[in-house]
Parts: structure tokens; C-alpha cells; sequence
């Protein structure tokens, strides 16, 4: 970013600007289509007698716009030319409303407003059974779900805004809120469970059988979704069949390989979607490791490939996997380096990709933002790199979505600044774009503190912090290990002083979610031999109560009733 005096300050930092003199009026004064500009671009002149817009097209005028909002609402307004658009042409954000959050109608409309505000184009709300399906209500009953004319109106709301909305309805593995009734149970690879791959232990069934039928089935999910809105981009998921194999399914497996057999029943499903004219994402676990796969999937197939943490040189506990389960889940050599080695396949066999870093706020409570930022910047380096049409930020519900969706902003500000234009936004602060997106001074101080105390030396965990671990009353990721005393006793101070903050910012959901993660701090501090170090057992218990009421308030707030019963489970002081 070329700069010749101060610049107001800006997000996304645009690409590039030029102070030319010392007064301009950012009012819009003319507006000119320009073809030489690239895709989504624009180029600003603001003089002393106001602003030219020259635009590529309808984003690259909208863009112009919003950044001549933030310049008039600058302290200081120089006369500058500014040229820019973005390094990847499609920048989504998928939230999770199936792990037991699903948000209220207020809630998203705040949503839309901040990806715009962003500059995202593209929303998908993950779903595996939260939509009101018509002729499956025993599925949706107790969920609170979106119901189909709220869907019209959000996809409005998103078309308003710029905003691309994306159905995006699960179709293989994680269907056991389908498989858990009678009514479904039949459709399992394993109707009577199966075996987890990571612990070894029993697991409800999950995953539809690879069927004729159940592709039939998934597929009527997807359009009677898609029928609500105006995108013909769907995104049909079809990731972690776990069971694959080990039930209906077997003598397939056995005869011709768990890979050939999963390819098959995805082409069940890419194929009548493509041939209605459908863009098709879907997560390509298994592009991730050879690119014949990649290569003969049909034209508008898009693998969406994912990969959740910062690079490493140390593998973790992923590492100790039996190489079976690593070839299962398709993690490539190298997969703990970073996005390149998962985009090779992909980007060898030429195929159009998406990638899909995480906000690393799942199995956190209140999230893990030195992780997030650091796999954010290298999706956006990688997509660069490999040629990707987009990059989609996810935001999972995992065990309980305990971790309020105001958590999410930082991450969200690093991927919308990361996707925009790395060169110019890879170093930006992202906590004052924070406090004026929630309206709340401090806030994002607060979360970029205690986002960073997720690691505790002498434990291990798996892409989850180790408060959460040792939160979870039923313990649904891995901990192992001691926790050391000294960083774990600077860990508790951290925290009491977090939640003394917390506090004053006037803020219930981020105040549950601090106390909540101090009593993961509490667990461990328990389990390092600190016993000196904790409140006593009656006060901790009392406190754990507290934080289950205030958890269910903050819920209220934000999030539809369904799902709340399930979430508490999380959290320790139950009866």
C-alpha cells in the first residue's frame, strides 16, 4: 500500500492508496463503469470537490461505496486515489446450526450486516437435520429449526447485502440425528453402531449406507432446500463416513477399497445435481492425497478441501493415528506443515477448489485466536498459491457450541482482511474492527487475550483447547498428559483477570463463556496437584451452577430454545 501522509485508518486495507493532497470530500459525485478493472474491483479519486468511482461491476461499486462510508466517517480526510480488489474471487463464512445452536432470526440478520461489513460474498448454513423439512418433523421437532419461509427471507436479506447464500446440507457421515429414529435407523451403514476410528469405542450410527436410495434420500434434503433460494450452488458435504466398511457396506470395501466405494456413492449424488446446472461443493477429503480422484469428478464438482490448524513441525497427537485412520480421513505427508501439502492433489489434477480454514472457536469455549490466525493466513497464502476460487471460513458447533458467536469475530476479521488482500491486511489489528462491529469498546482485546491461553504446557489435546478438554464433564476430546504448575498458576491469573473484565464490558454471552472456560482452568489445576490454587469445592460447585444459568440466559439472548438441553450437558454442575 503506497502511502504519501497519514491514511485514515481502514478495513479491509485496500491495495492500494495514494495521498495526493491534504483535503477531499468523500461524497460521491460520479460513478463510471470501467471494464479494465479487474473482477470485483474499483478505483477512487476524492478531491476537494468529492469523489469519481470507476467500478469493474456491481461488487466493485458496492465495495467503492463502503469504503467511501469509512472514509466519511474518518477523523481525517485527505484528498488520495485508491485502487483495489480482492485476491480471491469468492470469500465465504459457513456457520454450524446442527451441533445444538441454532440462531434466531435477529441473530442472523446481525450476521449478514458483519459479512458485509467484511466483505464476505458467501454464507452456507451448515445443517444436518435444523431445517423443517415437510415430510420429516419427528427429525426437527425439538431443534428449533429454520423453517423454509425463513430461509426466503434471509437469502433476501443475504441478496440485499451482496451476500451469496449457499444451501448446505450434510449427505453421508454425521446423519445420527437422522439415524437415531426408528424411522431411519434402516438407511445406517451400521444400524446397530459401530466403532469410532480415533478411541476405539462403540458410536451411534452416523453414516448413510452407500445406496442408491439413500443418495435418492439425501438429495431430495438438498433441493428442498435449495428451492428456497436463489443460488444454484449447493454444497452437499459427504465427509467422515467413518463406519464405511464396517457394516452394509463390507464385502463392497473388502472387494474394491474404501476409496472406490466412497467415490462411487459421491458421484451418486455430484451427478444429478450437476446435471441440473448446479455448482456442486463438497468437502474433498479424499482429493487430498492422489489427484485421480480429483480428476474424474464431472465439471461443476468443486472439492472444498479443509485443514484446521497452524502449521507444524510436530504432528501432535494426529501423529500417533494408525496410518489406516490417516488414509481414512485422507490427511496427505506433511499434512501438519500447513494447506499445501492438503491442495496438492487438487491443484495437480487442475481441478477448481475452494479451501476451508477454521475460526478454531469449536472445543474452545472462547476460542483459540493465535491458532485461527495463523491457519487463516496460510489458507490464504495457499489458495493464492494453488489458484482456488475461494476460501470459506468455517465456524463448527462441536460438542455442545458452547462458545458464543461474538468469539468468532476475531477470526472473522483476520480471514475477511486475509482473503481481501493479504499483502495489505496480514499485520492488521484485527481488535478495533472487533469493537465496532459488536459495539462493545474492549471486547476485542478481551477475546485476543484469553484466546491465547488455550495452550497449557504439559498437556496435549487435538484441534480443541485444553480448557475445554478438561471442562467437559464427558470428556469427548482427548487430554493427556500433566499440566505443568507454573504456566497453569499464570493460566488461573489470566483467567480470574478475564473474568473481572468481563464483567465490565456488559457482555452476558462473552461473560458465560470466560467463567465457563475457567472452570476447564479449575479441572486442570485439579489434576496438576494445585489444590492450593482453587476456591473451595462448594464454592466451585456453586460457581458451576452460576455458570450454567448464565449460559442458558446468554443462549436466550441469541440462539433458538431447541438445542440448549443437549449444549448444558458440556458444562460441569448437572445434576
Amino acid at each position: 500500500m503506497r502511502r504519501v501522509g497519514p491514511v485514515p485508518p481502514l478495513f479491509p486495507r485496500p491495495r492500494q492508496v495514494d495521498v495526493v493532497g491534504p483535503v477531499g470530500d468523500p461524497t460521491e459525485r460520479a460513478v463510471q463503469p470501467d471494464p479494465g478493472l479487474p473482477r470485483q474491483g474499483y478505483r477512487l479519486d476524492v478531491g476537494p470537490e468529492g469523489a469519481t468511482i470507476r467500478h469493474a461491476d456491481e461488487a466493485g461499486l458496492r465495495y467503492a461505496r463502503h469504503m467511501l462510508a469509512q472514509l466519511a466517517g474518518a477523523d481525517e480526510r485527505p484528498a488520495l486515489v485508491i485502487t483495489d480488489h480482492p485476491d480471491l474471487a469468492r470469500r465465504g463464512f459457513m456457520l454450524d446450526i446442527s451441533r445444538d445452536r441454532v440462531p434466531t432470526t435477529a441473530t442472523l440478520d446481525w450476521l449478514v450486516e458483519v459479512l458485509a461489513a467484511l466483505r464476505f460474498d458467501h454464507l452456507e448454513l451448515y445443517v444436518e437435520h435444523t431445517y423443517a423439512y415437510r415430510d420429516h418433523p419427528e427429525v426437527w421437532r425439538d431443534a428449533s429449526p429454520i423453517t423454509a419461509d425463513e430461509l426466503r427471507q434471509l437469502d433476501d436479506r443475504c441478496a440485499a447485502a451482496g451476500i451469496e447464500l449457499v444451501v448446505n446440507q450434510n449427505t453421508f457421515g454425521h446423519m445420527e440425528r437422522w439415524l437415531r429414529h426408528d424411522a431411519h435407523r434402516w438407511r445406517a451403514e451400521c444400524p446397530d453402531g459401530a466403532t469410532n476410528p480415533f478411541t476405539g469405542r462403540p458410536m451411534p450410527p452416523a453414516t448413510l449406507a452407500p445406496t442408491p436410495a439413500n443418495a435418492d434420500f439425501a438429495l431430495a434434503l438438498v433441493r428442498e432446500q435449495a428451492a428456497q433460494v436463489r443460488s444454484r450452488t449447493v454444497h452437499i458435504g459427504a465427509d467422515e463416513p467413518f463406519e464405511l466398511g464396517q457394516g452394509a457396506s463390507a464385502a463392497e470395501v473388502a472387494a474394491r477399497g474404501r476409496t472406490a466405494v466412497y467415490l462411487e456413492h459421491l458421484q451418486r449424488l455430484l451427478g444429478p445435481l450437476v446435471e441440473e446446472g448446479r455448482t456442486v461443493l463438497f468437502w474433498g477429503d479424499l482429493m487430498r492425497r492422489d489427484p485421480a480422484p480429483a480428476a474424474a469428478l464431472p465439471e461443476g464438482a468443486v472439492p472444498v478441501i479443509w485443514h484446521y490448524d497452524p502449521p507444524a513441525e510436530d504432528p501432535g497427537l494426529l501423529g500417533r493415528l494408525d496410518p489406516e485412520v490417516l488414509a481414512d480421513l485422507g490427511l496427505p505427508d506433511g499434512f501438519h506443515r500447513g494447506f499445501a501439502a492438503h491442495l496438492a492433489a487438487v491443484a495437480a489434477a487442475g481441478r477448481a477448489h475452494w479451501v476451508a480454514p477454521g475460526t478454531s472457536t469449536w472445543n474452545s469455549v472462547v476460542g483459540r485466536c493465535d491458532d485461527a490466525r495463523a491457519n487463516v493466513l496460510d489458507a490464504a497464502a495457499a489458495a493464492r498459491s494453488s489458484g482456488a476460487e475461494g476460501l470459506l471460513l468455517t465456524d463448527w458447533g462441536d460438542n455442545g457450541h458452547l462458545q458464543p458467536l461474538v468469539v468468532s469475530l476475531l477470526p472473522m476479521v483476520v480471514a475477511a482482511g486475509a482473503a481481501w488482500c493479504a499483502s495489505t491486511n496480514a499485520d492488521l489489528d484485527p481488535t478495533p474492527v472487533v469493537d465496532r462491529l459488536a459495539g462493545t469498546p474492549g471486547l476485542g482485546a478481551l477475546l485476543a487475550d484469553v484466546g491465547t491461553v488455550h495452550r497449557v504446557p504439559g498437556v496435549q489435546t487435538a484441534n480443541a483447547s485444553a480448557l475445554f478438554a478438561a471442562l467437559d464433564p464427558g470428556r469427548p476430546v482427548p487430554l493427556v498428559g500433566t499440566p505443568e504448575p507454573g504456566p497453569l498458576a499464570a493460566v488461573l491469573d489470566r483467567l480470574d483477570a478475564a473474568v473481572a473484565a468481563a464483567g465490565g464490558l456488559g457482555r452476558l454471552d462473552v461473560l458465560a463463556a470466560v467463567r465457563a472456560a475457567r472452570h476447564g482452568a479449575w479441572r486442570l489445576a485439579q489434576r496438576a496437584g494445585l489444590d492450593d490454587r482453587l476456591p473451595p469445592a462448594d464454592q466451585r460447585d456453586a460457581d458451576a451452577r452460576e455458570v450454567r444459568a448464565l449460559h442458558a440466559e446468554a443462549w436466550a439472548a441469541t440462539s433458538r430454545p431447541g438445542g440448549l438441553v443437549d449444549s448444558l450437558r458440556h458444562l460441569p454442575g448437572g445434576s
